[in-house]
C-alpha cells in the first residue's frame, strides 16, 4: 500500500465530505423533512384525495430506486426541455426520495400521540390547527427523532450517487484521485473509511440528543 498516496489524499477525501456530502446531506434532509410533514398530514387527514395523493406519491418513491430517480432529475427531464444543474438536481432528488421515507415515519409519531391530547387542545379553546401545532407536533416530534436521525445517516451515504452526475462530494473527490493514481482499492477503502467516521461522530450526536430528549418523558 502506498500509504504517502494515503497521507496525502486523506484531507482532500474529507474535505469532499465537508463541502459536499455534509452540506448536500443537510439541505436535502432539511428540504425533504417539510415535505414529509405535508405529505404525512395529508395521509392523516379525513379527505381520501388527498390521502390518496400522499399515498401514491409514497408508494412511487418508496417503489424505486434512489438512484434512477437521480437519473430521471438530471437526464431524463432534459429531454422534455427542462435542465437542471448537478448540484440542485441532486439535492431534488434526495430531497424526494426524503420524504417518502420520512413522511410514514412523521405519520407513525403524529397517531403515537393519545387520542387524549386532542381531546384535553379541544377542551381548552385551541382549534385543531393550534392543537396540532403547540400539542401534538412536539411530542410527535421527540419519538421521530431515532428514525429521522437513521434516515439522516443512510442519507449521508446516499450521496455517494450524485458522483455519477458529476456532483463533487467525497466520493467523486476519492475517484478523481483514484483514476489519476490507479490505485482503486486504497481509495476506495479510504472513501468508506472517511464515509464510517462522519458516520460514528452523526451516530454519537443521535445518542447525545436523544438522551436530552428523554429527560422530558414522564417516568
Amino acid at each position: 500500500m502506498d500509504w504517502e498516496l494515503f497521507r496525502s489524499s486523506f484531507w482532500p477525501i474529507v474535505r469532499g465530505g465537508l463541502t459536499g456530502t455534509i452540506p448536500l446531506s443537510l439541505a436535502s434532509f432539511v428540504l425533504g423533512l417539510a415535505l414529509a410533514l405535508v405529505l404525512a398530514l395529508l395521509r392523516i387527514s379525513g379527505r381520501r384525495v388527498l390521502s390518496g395523493i400522499a399515498r401514491g406519491y409514497i408508494s412511487v418513491i418508496r417503489g424505486t430506486p434512489l438512484l434512477v430517480q437521480l437519473f430521471v432529475i438530471f437526464y431524463g427531464l432534459p429531454s422534455i426541455g427542462l435542465v437542471i444543474d448537478p448540484w440542485p438536481s441532486a439535492i431534488i432528488a434526495f430531497s424526494l426520495n426524503v420524504a417518502g421515507y420520512a413522511a410514514e415515519i412523521l405519520r407513525a409519531a403524529v397517531l403515537s400521540v393519545p387520542k387524549g391530547q386532542w381531546e384535553a387542545g379541544h377542551t381548552i379553546g385551541m382549534s385543531r390547527a393550534v392543537t396540532l401545532r403547540r400539542v401534538i407536533l412536539p411530542q410527535a416530534a421527540r419519538v421521530s427523532v431515532p428514525p429521522l436521525s437513521n434516515t439522516f445517516i443512510s442519507l449521508v451515504k446516499d450521496t455517494s450517487l450524485a458522483s455519477l452526475i458529476l456532483v463533487t462530494e467525497l466520493f467523486r473527490e476519492a475517484e478523481q484521485i483514484a483514476a489519476f493514481s490507479q490505485q482503486f482499492m486504497m481509495l476506495y477503502l479510504e472513501a468508506a473509511l472517511v464515509y464510517w467516521v462522519f458516520c460514528l461522530v452523526l451516530s454519537s450526536g443521535q445518542s447525545v440528543l436523544e438522551k436530552r430528549l428523554d429527560r422530558y418523558v414522564a417516568r
